[in-house]
């Protein structure tokens, strides 16, 4: 349950970027959307691993 609230939290955090992003991408954007949420980035880049584990742990 855990890797999931993280997921729809970081998701949320990063909504207006997102939004910027899909409407006209550009590295630039991408890297202050980066830097500006680097707490929301590391969750999400993280969710594998946390999936990974929180299954392993359950079963």
């Amino acid at each position: 349950m855990l890797p999931l609230v993280l997921l729809v939290l970081a998701l949320i955090d990063l909504r207006v970027e997102l939004i910027l992003l899909w409407d006209h991408f550009t590295l630039t954007s991408l890297s202050a959307a980066v830097r500006s949420h680097l707490l929301a980035v590391a969750v999400l880049v993280a969710q594998p691993s946390l999936w990974h584990h929180y299954r392993r742990s359950r079963g």
